[in-house]
């Protein structure tokens, strides 16, 4: 069973249908009581980070994901919920996120050639560096909408996309998985990489 964490940010119900597409039995709360029962926890997020920052905390939830991942049970940050798995984003200031991973997240701006527009998306190919999670979908493409990457995650990196230079894909240090595309917007593979996250 699958807790997906209300904070009030996120593409929740699209979630949740994505996971019942692939027979797997998902809800949506923010109560950590109810959350704790669930077996895996995706952590969404759209928006700025600062903002989606100071919900999770105003909600007490940060410190549960902390306690929940720290345990032991299997993670995954989508999008901004990714973002905010490491230790600070530089997004319109600096922020402190939850420091599960090592790496900050920082602009695009400045660092793409300047034909390629930011925010970076659309569909782009997954280059498969390490882990468990996206191994099968090496080359497949994914839906991105993003203009902050993680930086600084060497130790963590599970794939990269090319968007004028390499952008961290998605992430994976033991039980902890990331990914800054979206997987329930990226059809069949989304689907694919939801229900390999349920197996592991």
């Amino acid at each position: 069973m699958v807790g997906i964490i209300d904070y009030g940010v996120g593409n929740l119900f699209s979630l949740c249908s994505s996971f019942k597409a692939i027979g797997v039995e998902a809800f949506v709360s923010g109560d950590p009581v109810e959350l704790a029962k669930a077996d895996r926890l995706v952590l969404p997020g759209v928006g700025a980070f600062e903002d989606a920052a100071k919900k999770l905390r105003a909600s007490g939830l940060d410190s549960f994901v902390r306690q929940q991942a720290r345990a032991g049970k299997p993670l995954l940050g989508i999008c901004l919920g990714m973002q905010m798995l490491f230790e600070k984003s530089f997004e319109y200031g600096e922020h402190e996120g939850m420091g599960l991973l090592k790496g900050q997240v920082v602009p695009m701006a400045g660092k793409l050639p300047q034909d390629l527009k930011i925010p970076h998306m659309g569909w782009n190919k997954l280059e498969w560096k390490s882990g468990r999670l996206l191994e099968a979908v090496d080359g497949q493409f994914v839906y991105f909408v993003h203009s902050y990457y993680a930086s600084g995650c060497e130790a963590s990196l599970a794939a990269v996309t090319e968007y004028g230079i390499p952008i961290t894909a998605a992430v994976e240090q033991g039980n902890i998985f990331g990914c800054q595309f979206h997987p329930e917007k990226s059809g069949n593979v989304g689907l694919q990489i939801l229900r390999r996250f349920c197996e592991i």
